[in-house]
């Protein structure tokens, strides 16, 4: 009970604290979802992307 009573006068007491707490997890979601993703889709298309095999037919001065 004493958890709940805490997190209620921290976060739903006041309606801006919760509205910035919701934005900031959503934003935060956010980004970690988007790093998750990126991170996965590089390791399953290793090899296979143009970063990857760049140095094959690009030319450096």
């Amino acid at each position: 009970m004493a958890l709940t009573n805490t997190i209620y006068n921290t976060i739903f007491k006041r309606n801006s604290i919760y509205v910035a707490s919701v934005f900031s997890a959503a934003f935060a979601f956010g980004i970690g979802f988007d790093t998750g993703v990126t991170t996965f889709w590089d390791r399953w298309n290793a090899g296979r992307q143009w970063k990857d095999i760049r140095h094959k037919y690009v030319e450096e001065e």
